[in-house]
């Protein structure tokens, strides 16, 4: 379905009223755009998608701030780039810092990190009592838990799986983390008192 400028200019209106289902339509048609710019720029998904999702954060709040002299897209777009470069400039001097100060002695006592046997057992115990607690969710969050983590799936992706809206698959999955981290915790206290 083709959206006419007036309709966009219309939801963007609404949006610097507070419309929340006019920002759902703007995070809705402008998502991939975003997100395209973003996988192209830095080749990662879940880093894109983060930095999508921060990005349509920063534009709604500083959504009074929109000049319509200018695209839309433009704008989010722009927010987007000044995020990724933002992170890349204190990835890079977090790194600058670590290696710095490493000389050659120092990189040779760096402990090898490859899981040993025991490591791996270890592992698939824990992945084991994860999935049984995974089990003691609802099945819808059972799903989006199964769609995020162990089959890597996007927000995206998983909104077109379920036939749900953008903001509804990231809510429950919220909602699932919450639930799964509040069994977790029951059941290692109980295991511990």
């Amino acid at each position: 379905m083709e959206i006419k400028k007036n309709d966009i200019t219309l939801q963007i209106s609404k949006a610097k009223k507070g419309s929340q289902i006019a920002f759902n339509f703007l995070l809705d048609h402008f998502w991939n755009d975003v997100y395209r710019f973003q996988l192209k720029r830095i080749k990662n998904e879940y880093e894109a998608e983060d930095i999508t999702i921060e990005s349509f954060s920063k534009a709604f709040d500083k959504i009074h701030s929109y000049d319509d002299r200018y695209e839309f897209v433009t704008w989010l777009i722009t927010i987007s780039k000044n995020i990724q470069i933002d992170r890349s400039r204190k990835k890079n001097a977090s790194i600058h810092i670590q290696s710095g100060n490493t000389s050659e002695e120092q990189v040779k006592k760096i402990p090898d990190d490859s899981p040993t046997p025991e490591d791996t057992l270890i592992i698939k115990q824990n992945l084991a009592e994860l999935l049984s607690f995974i089990k003691q969710l609802k099945p819808h969050y059972q799903d989006v838990i199964n769609l995020r983590y162990f089959q890597e799936m996007s927000y995206l992706e998983i909104s077109n799986q379920l036939g749900e809206p953008l903001n509804n698959v990231k809510v429950r999955l919220l909602r699932a983390r919450k639930l799964l981290a509040e069994i977790i915790k029951q059941n290692h206290t109980n295991r511990y008192t």
